[in-house]
């Protein structure tokens, strides 16, 4: 999540979580813990000594487990700012106290092995959310296809790492078992998509063009290789996809319409058994390398991050858009709006363009001094409300708050706890009004008066 739009300064936090969020649009309290790097970020010259000396290695987890990482690292190459972490689950420092030796060969004198996590409160005027996605845990839940028991079935985020320059192959396509170059691939579409019995109900959307990429690339980059593509349907919606499509299948990529039942190992083949549901007979492929493509899902913390802000969820926790024609980047909290992933699989071209009008709304927002605000929402009628709380429990918007009054009864003054609504976060749902018990809450223009009143209107 991106809090965006600090003034007068713009701040790049990095390494760090939101933990809390209040507030309503335009005045955002958000607290922010920056975790301890372990490294004075005002000393540390990004050099590479203290990685480079460090002894203990743990799978990579930008390299999906395809590399080792040390345990004081970046994360990738590019990363800004370019200032090492230490894993402290992992560092034998922390873990066994001892070893050192980062902190000793350190030319800056940068490691600081007492550095605490700092905790930043500030207020922001708009919130863009943009968490991404991550894939399907089909591991677990589609054993048949051997991952973990066959070190040469991986899936598409592993095969992406193996391709690019940067990746722990230096973009040669090796299998992890025997670094062979494969010559006969299988990719498996659909692992966990359209697959209401294991998986999710919904189309990933970038998985067909993606795995039409990777296909090209193999054929590309080894010689006489072959590729076989397992797919249920192809979907190819966006400006020239279908033409790549075809250029793949032209340079020899095999699409074979089909599930797969099982894969299993004979000699140091992969033999993957699935049917060919357009000719009605089964298929068998003795493959090098199987890639499977799993479905996209939100990140982790999606359910949590939902409560903070106030956002409702689709049933596969992708945030909702507030309508999805005419405010494909709004939420129903005001001030908050998605960007990319988080909202449901997208591929880059997509992203992108949510993101600038994500980030074009923002900047609307900010550009006012003042902003019109919806006139349909809760009030209280104090004189009749009994404190009890029930609509601050059902607000999904946080609107509702119980605050103290005084009033004088019987000569004497007494004080008591009523209910109020802060109308900037109010989005007039209703819910307060239909579960309070005293009818204390109304909905402006929907009183129960004014509805009778237009139903007298009507009969006569």
């Amino acid at each position: 999540m991106v809090a965006a739009a600090r003034h007068p300064n713009i701040e790049l936090l990095t390494y760090s979580e939101v933990e809390d969020v209040s507030g309503y649009v335009g005045n955002f309290e958000v607290t922010i813990r920056k975790k301890a790097r372990k490294v004075d970020a005002t000393k540390c010259r990004g050099c590479g000594v203290c990685w480079e000396k460090c002894p203990t290695k743990v799978d990579s987890e930008f390299e999906q487990g395809l590399a080792k990482r040390k345990a004081i690292y970046i994360p990738f190459a590019q990363a800004v700012p370019a200032i090492p972490v230490i894993d402290q689950e992992h560092c034998l420092y922390f873990t066994k106290g001892r070893c050192g030796v980062c902190q000793k060969v350190c030319p800056a004198k940068a490691i600081d092995y007492e550095q605490q996590d700092e905790i930043i409160k500030d207020k922001f005027g708009a919130i863009i959310v943009a968490t991404g996605f991550e894939l399907f845990n089909w591991r677990e839940v589609y054993g048949e296809y051997g991952y973990g028991k066959y070190p040469d079935v991986i899936d598409s985020m592993q095969f992406e790492r193996l391709n690019v320059s940067s990746g722990p192959t230096g973009g040669k396509i090796l299998r992890p078992s025997d670094g062979r170059e494969p010559k006969t691939v299988v990719f498996i579409k659909c692992v966990g998509s359209r697959d209401e019995a294991k998986g999710k109900s919904y189309c990933s959307r970038a998985c067909c063009m993606y795995t039409a990429k990777h296909a090209h690339q193999v054929l590309e980059k080894i010689p006489g290789a072959q590729v076989i593509v397992f797919y249920m349907d192809i979907r190819t919606p966006g400006k020239a996809y279908e033409e790549f499509l075809e250029r793949t299948i032209h340079e020899g990529a095999i699409y074979v319409r089909g599930r797969v039942s099982k894969v299993f190992p004979e000699g140091d083949k992969l033999i993957v058994k699935g049917e060919d549901t357009l000719l009605g007979r089964p298929v068998e492929v003795a493959a090098d390398l199987v890639v499977v493509v799993p479905a996209m899902v939100p990140s982790r913390g999606w359910d949590k991050l939902a409560k903070m802000l106030g956002l409702q969820t689709d049933k596969d926790g992708f945030f909702q858009e507030a309508h999805p024609k005419l405010r494909p980047v709004e939420t129903f909290t005001a001030g908050v709006f998605l960007a990319g992933a988080c909202q449901g699989p997208k591929d880059i071209p997509d992203t992108v363009a949510q993101a600038s009008a994500a980030a074009a709304k923002a900047i609307l927002l900010l550009s006012k001094d003042e902003m019109a605000t919806e006139p349909m929402v809760a009030s209280v009628d104090q004189s009749v409300c009994a404190g009890c709380g029930l609509c601050v429990e059902v607000c999904p918007y946080k609107a509702i708050s119980l605050t103290t009054i005084a009033e004088r009864v019987g000569g004497r003054e007494i004080t008591r706890q009523v209910a109020t609504v802060n109308t900037g976060l109010c989005q007039g749902c209703g819910s307060c009004a239909v579960t309070c018990p005293s009818s204390a809450m109304n909905l402006k223009g929907f009183t129960n008066e004014q509805i009778l009143a237009e139903v007298d209107a009507i009969c006569l």
